[in-house]
């Protein structure tokens, strides 16, 4: 929520966000709204019963972001110290693209 709604200055001054200095403002704002994207992707399609479909498609899309952000990472000499955090969300998102997958099959 935080890449939507805060103003870029603000958002670039995080302690953790120094990657937002390589892209643009609206750039930002598309990384966080398919993130939003992407998570309700994730849970209301199999808490509705409506096209489950879609929760293996928005980890599948969460997995290749995260992918990204971990170039982008790498790139800045900062893979390192967030890998922990990067990495195990984005097993998380290649197993439940797998696992989702395997059960609506």
């Amino acid at each position: 929520m935080t890449k939507t709604s805060t103003p870029y200055d603000a958002y670039q001054a995080r302690p953790r966000a120094g990657w937002a200095h390589d892209f643009s403002p609206n750039a930002v704002r598309a990384i966080g709204i398919l993130e939003i994207l992407g998570a309700l992707g994730l849970v209301l399609p199999q808490a509705t019963g409506i096209y489950p479909l879609i929760t293996p498609l928005a980890a599948a899309g969460l997995a290749a972001l995260l992918a990204l952000a971990c170039l982008v990472l790498h790139r800045r000499g900062e893979l390192a110290p967030a890998l922990p955090y990067v990495g195990t969300l984005l097993v998380l998102a290649i197993v439940v693209a797998i696992g989702r997958l395997v059960l609506n099959a």
